[in-house]
């Protein structure tokens, strides 16, 4: 069976996933959180609105369509305890996945193997759509300065530690010292808090890696525009992605935008 359920949240990634899944041949529906702002993007596809906090209703829907194969792509909140409407099915799941105080990855993965129990298989799309990571070591067609690279090195050595909690995907190195790291603010926010801490020399770089035992299902690190233009913003060097692991959502737009504002995009080997 061909058939692809993509579960969607905000972002233009679910969208860049079903395209190139269609090219090969896959028949995708997309069942939209009814929160995402950019729904007029799919007004041309096969999909549904749906909530999170109604499981039985995704369940459903997914079964009357014959989707045994299932996709979860782009940013989404998670249900708190002061969210009504919960259906017995998801008050069910709420004390164990939603509700706990636990990081994101693990959250993530207890998601996967409740699915999982239910009878659905989570699609590995990464095989597919390989143009949308990070492969190439020069991204950009501007390349890392020597100070970027001191940086990097650096960034290298506390990544050894960082990985392995829960807690983010991404630092900020100047002058070979450590301005942040990735809590729950997010790439972008870090990059905002980050420039206040700025200090003469270099102008100090991003770096985004995956966490230890990271999904590469359903929880991929990622970047898009919006990166990019804080990056310029606040006037970085530019942004290391880990080899393989990052996304770039709407790659050629970014690499264009990053090109114009002389902006360096790389990846390397973190290991």
């Amino acid at each position: 069976m061909n058939k692809i359920g993509l579960i969607s949240g905000d972002g233009n990634l679910p969208i860049n996933i079903g395209t190139i899944l269609k090219a090969n041949n896959f028949d995708v529906t997309y069942l939209l959180l009814k929160s995402i702002k950019n729904k007029e993007i799919y007004k041309n596809e096969k999909y549904f609105i749906i909530d999170i906090i109604s499981i039985k209703k995704i369940i459903n829907i997914l079964k009357k369509n014959n989707i045994q194969k299932i996709i979860f792509a782009g940013s989404l909140r998670r249900p708190s305890i002061s969210d009504l409407g919960f259906d017995l099915e998801t008050i069910k799941l709420a004390k164990k996945l939603f509700l706990e105080k636990k990081g994101d990855n693990n959250l993530l993965i207890s998601i996967k193997n409740y699915f999982q129990s239910k009878g659905f298989i989570f699609f590995n799309w990464t095989k597919y759509c390989s143009e949308l990571f990070s492969v190439d070591e020069n991204i950009s067609s501007i390349k890392p300065s020597k100070l970027a690279k001191l940086n990097f090195a650096k960034s290298k050595l506390i990544y050894k530690y960082f990985k392995k909690i829960d807690v983010g995907q991404s630092m900020i190195i100047q002058n070979q010292l450590v301005l942040g790291l990735e809590a729950i603010e997010g790439t972008d926010k870090l990059i905002e808090r980050c420039s206040h801490y700025k200090r003469k020399g270099d102008k100090g770089i991003i770096v985004k890696f995956s966490k230890k035992n990271q999904s590469s299902i359903i929880d991929i690190p990622l970047i898009g525009l919006d990166t990019i233009k804080a990056i310029k913003s606040f006037n970085y060097e530019g942004i290391f992605l880990e080899k393989n692991k990052c996304l770039i959502i709407d790659k050629k737009e970014v690499i264009n935008y990053a090109n114009k504002n002389k902006i360096f995009i790389s990846s390397m080997d973190l290991n």
